[in-house]
C-alpha cells in the first residue's frame, strides 16, 4: 500500500488505518484471519481505544496477532485514552494508568502512537506534559495526536506539552464535510458558512498535523453507511459512475475521495470484512480529477455558492 509521513514526524505509515473498534465481533479465528489478511496488503497501521469493548478488542487482536517481539517489528499500533464512563478524563493519573492497560492487553512494550480520545472539559495540560514526559522516557509511548480537538484545544495543549502532535482524528464521510463546506461558503449567509470547528481542516495542514478521517462510510453520527443507502439516489448514482471508470468499487471511490484532497489525509477504516478492507486499500491508487471530486462533492447535496 502507498505511504505517507505520519505529520511532521519520520513515521512512515500505510495511507488507510484500520480501525479495530468492531474486532470483538469476530471469534478467534476470523480475527486471525482478519489481521494477518491486512497485513499482506499492507495494512499494518491498526487503530484502537481502550473503550473499545471496554479493552476486550485489544485482548482480541493481541490474541489474533500472536503478539511477540518478532510480530510487533512488523506493527503499528495505535491507541486513544481519556473517556471513561459518564465523563472525559485527561489527568496524569488517568493517562498513565490507561496506557499501562493498553500495552498489557495488547501484550506489547510500547505504542506506536497515543491520541487523547475526545476533548476533556476539565484539562490541565500541565498534567498532559508530565504524563507525556513520562510516558516518552519510559519508552511507552513514540508518538503523540488527540482526537476531536479544534485549534486553540491543541493550542493550548501545545503550549506545556513539547512532544509534536502528530494527528487529530476527525469524524469526516462523504457525507460529513462541515470540515470543508465552512471554507468554501466563507462569507456567505448560509447553514455552510458556519464555521463549527475553528478551521481544523487549515490548522492542521498548516502545523503538519495528520488528520484521520473516522467512520468514512458513515452519514450523520453512526446513523448509517452512505453507499447503497435510498437516502443518497444521486451520491450513490454519481459514486457508482465513477467506480466503474476505475473498475474499482463503490467503497474505494468513497475513501479515495478523502484521500485526493491534499491534506494528506489518513482514513480509519471499521470495516471487519476483509474484502471491504482490500477495496479501501485500493483506494491508495485511485487518483481522481478535480472535477470528479467536485462531481462527488455536489452529489452529496452540496451547493457550491
Amino acid at each position: 500500500m502507498r505511504t505517507m509521513k505520519l505529520g511532521n514526524s519520520t513515521l512512515e505509515v500505510p495511507v488507510v488505518a484500520v480501525g479495530c473498534m468492531r474486532i470483538n465481533s469476530l471469534d478467534g479465528k476470523e480475527a486471525e484471519h482478519f489481521v494477518r489478511s491486512a497485513m499482506e496488503v499492507g495494512a499494518n497501521f491498526f487503530d484502537h481505544a481502550d473503550i473499545y469493548g471496554t479493552g476486550t478488542c485489544e485482548e482480541i487482536f493481541a490474541e489474533a496477532v500472536q503478539m511477540n517481539p518478532q510480530v510487533r517489528e512488523k506493527l503499528i499500533l495505535q491507541s486513544k485514552c481519556g473517556i471513561r464512563k459518564g465523563m472525559f478524563d485527561f489527568s496524569k493519573e488517568h493517562i498513565l494508568n490507561s496506557v499501562d492497560g493498553i500495552l498489557q492487553r495488547l501484550k506489547t512494550d510500547y505504542l506506536d502512537v497515543l491520541l487523547l480520545h475526545r476533548p476533556d472539559a476539565l484539562v490541565e495540560p500541565e498534567e498532559v506534559a508530565e504524563a507525556f514526559d513520562q510516558l516518552e522516557r519510559e519508552g511507552k509511548v513514540r508518538h503523540f495526536g488527540v482526537s476531536n480537538q479544534n485549534p486553540n484545544q491543541i493550542e493550548l495543549l501545545k503550549k506545556y506539552v513539547k512532544q509534536p502532535l502528530v494527528a487529530n482524528q476527525l469524524q469526516m464521510s462523504i457525507t460529513n464535510t462541515t470540515m470543508i463546506d465552512s471554507g468554501i461558503n466563507v462569507n456567505m449567509e448560509n447553514d455552510a458558512a458556519v464555521n463549527r470547528d475553528g478551521s481544523i481542516l487549515d490548522y492542521c495542514r498548516l502545523h503538519d498535523i495528520t488528520i484521520q478521517p473516522w467512520s468514512p462510510f458513515q452519514y450523520g453520527f453512526f446513523e448509517g453507511v452512505f453507499l447503497g443507502s435510498e437516502k443518497f439516489p444521486e451520491l450513490n448514482a454519481k459514486i457508482d459512475e465513477i467506480a466503474a471508470k476505475y473498475d474499482v468499487s463503490n467503497t474505494t471511490i468513497a475513501i479515495a475521495w478523502l484521500l485526493r484532497h491534499p491534506a494528506q489525509m489518513q482514513p480509519v477504516t471499521g470495516t471487519m470484512n476483509i474484502e471491504r478492507l482490500q477495496d479501501c486499500v485500493k483506494a491508495g491508487d485511485v487518483h481522481l480529477t478535480r472535477p470528479e471530486w467536485y462531481e462527488i462533492y455536489r452529489a452529496a447535496g452540496n451547493i457550491l455558492p
